[in-house]
């Protein structure tokens, strides 16, 4: 996909906060830690782009406020002048702001609204440690996740579409629907 609106991408930030946000509402707000630092690193990019280069800002309007990120090459200047004033600078920043943590706040609002199935995962979670999509349904559902014991082998997937490898390093699974663990 080449283009992508603005619900799209508040909601992408909002999935980025998703497991912070879990983690804080199952274990408290001291349970903060370092796992979601990736996912904070995509909602800033993000929410960065949607203000400095898609014009998703009502307050900034449709300009370009990046700075010229273009690599330096031969024969080019080492240094690169600053093109926005302080001004701009801290409405980009006060807007980051402003989308990132709408984005967090949405996903609190979602978990919360449906606390009883995230206590569903996370019970399911603390068992099996992964799950395919198919077995959060499960979960969700309040239905016991049945896998296989450690010595009984694995059921054959479905069959690999015809004229295409295996992504390699990618194992046969007995889990629903063919999903290989990562």
């Amino acid at each position: 996909k080449l283009s992508y609106n603005k619900k799209w991408c508040e909601s992408k930030i909002a999935m980025c906060f998703g497991g912070r946000v879990a983690e804080q509402l199952i274990y408290g707000a001291d349970s903060l830690n370092t796992g979601a630092s990736d996912d904070i690193r995509q909602a800033t990019i993000l929410a960065r782009k949607m203000v400095t280069e898609y014009g998703m800002s009502d307050k900034l309007g449709p300009l370009r406020y990046s700075e010229n990120e273009e690599e330096v090459f031969l024969g080019h200047s080492v240094t690169q002048r600053k093109n926005i004033s302080d001004a701009p600078a801290k409405v980009i920043d006060e807007e980051i702001r402003r989308i990132v943590e709408a984005g967090e706040a949405t996903a609190r609002s979602i978990l919360t609204q449906h606390i009883e199935d995230l206590h569903k995962v996370t019970k399911a979670l603390l068992e099996h440690e992964t799950l395919s999509a198919e077995e959060v349904r499960t979960a969700m559902r309040g239905e016991k996740i049945e896998r296989p014991a450690a010595d009984e082998p694995p059921k054959p997937g479905p069959a690999a579409p015809q004229g295409k490898r295996p992504h390699r390093g990618s194992v046969p699974t007995s889990r629903p629907g063919g999903i290989a663990p990562e």
